[in-house]
This record gives C-alpha cells, structure tokens and sequence, in this order.
C-alpha cells in the first residue's frame, strides 16, 4: 500500500450511490491504461468509503446493491476504472503535458507528411497543437487522443500513417552484432531474416515512416556505413 499523503480520491457514482477509494494517481492510471498492476499496490487503504474525507465506509447493502460483491479489490478495480480520479490542479497540469509530449512523439515516430513522404519534427507538431488549441484529457489514452489530435491537426498540417519496408544485409564482419542490435529495436518489425553461407545476414523488416532517420542511424552504426540497405515497395 501507499503512504496516505500520496493518495487521492477515485469516486464512482451509480444507482444513487457514491463509492471512493485513496489511490496512486499514477499507479492508477497505469491500471486504467490496462498494466498489470495489483490493487492493492495502488491504494492507501483497503477501505472503500461513501466520503473518504469523513471517514465514512460504504455500507455492505450499497456495495452488493451497485458492485454484487463487498470484496474490496473486485470493487476497488471497478471504481479506479471506471470513476474519476481526483487530482490537484498541478498534478493534472503536470499529467496532460505528459500526454501531450507522448501524443507528439507518437505521430512524430509514425506519421509523415504526405507531400515529401518526410516525418514531422516534434516541434513543427508542437507549434501546430498550439494553433488548434486541443485540451489533453490526462486519463485519455494516447490512442485515443491520438485520433483527435490527428483529426485536428490535418487541416493545417498533412498527416499520414505509414510504414516501410526493409531489405538489409549486413556483412560478416558486423553480422552478429547486427543480428542482435536490429532484431531487439523497438522500431523495427522483423518479417524475415536469413544467414548466408559467407557469414552475412540479410533480414526484411518493417519500421513506421517516421523512424527511418533514427533506422538508418541503427544501420550505419552496427555495420559501420558497410550495410546495404534496399526499400521495398
């Protein structure tokens, strides 16, 4: 459990009823964001109250009559999921700036302009947010806010999801460190890999558009600029 002066309040209401609980907003949200995170990790009490701030529990009827349990962790997911979590003003500000920086690493990673098949530098994206002026929910997930940034954003800055295909060989003398170096980046999809009887290896790989800088950036260094690199249409 968490120290109480940590804690915030999560609170649901449903059928005339409210039900709150003292969470760690940040552990939390990484339960509402679906991570394995147990419940009894995330709160400050194994208590589930009509008014946390009196000290008021929940009565066993109210909770069979919403939850159709008293168990404590069964009730306590329902509410962290489902409820509002209240933070402070400076904790909320803090959050939605975290999900904006995520939101542009997110498209700046994935997307590209469609009119130089180029990504989108974080800060022409950043500048583009500040002219539409979007409000970043901090218990949105960033798929979501994604799609309305996205959505936003396009009449004043084409956007385009795509990725692209790789056919690589890395020479015998780098191959092994290669092998381990592209295989384990997070950017790259591997769709299929071969040794070759002169010690080389060749591999076909998927990354999203926006990474191609930082791919070919992984290329050179591994193979020391002796890689040769194909894209596949």
């Amino acid at each position: 459990m968490i120290p109480l002066d940590d804690a915030v309040v999560a609170r649901y209401e449903a059928h005339g009823e409210r039900f709150e609980i003292l969470v760690d907003p940040d552990l939390a949200q990484k339960i509402r964001d679906g991570e394995e995170i147990g419940i009894e990790d995330a709160v400050a009490a194994a208590y589930v109250y009509e008014n946390a701030a009196h000290v008021e529990k929940a009565s066993d009827e109210a909770l069979n009559k919403v939850f159709n349990t008293t168990d404590f962790e069964a009730v306590a997911e329902v509410i962290i999921k489902k409820g509002e979590i209240h933070l402070t003003s400076e904790q909320r500000k803090q959050r939605a700036e975290e999900k904006k920086r995520q939101v542009i690493t997110y498209i700046a990673r994935n997307a590209i302009n469609p009119q130089t098949n180029l990504p989108h530098p974080p800060q022409r994206i950043e500048l583009a947010l500040e002219e539409v002026r979007i409000n970043f929910d901090p218990f949105k997930s960033v798929d979501a806010l994604v799609k309305e940034v996205v959505k936003a954003l396009r009449p004043i800055l084409p956007i385009k999801f795509a990725e692209r295909r790789y056919a690589v060989r890395i020479p015998a003398d780098y191959a092994p460190r290669g092998y381990g170096e592209i295989a384990g980046a997070a950017m790259v999809t591997m769709e299929k890999e071969e040794w070759q009887a002169d010690g080389s290896w060749i591999c076909l790989v998927k990354i999203p558009a926006g990474m191609q800088e930082e791919f070919f950036s992984l290329i050179n260094r591994v193979s020391k600029g002796d890689a040769d690199v194909r894209i596949i249409e």
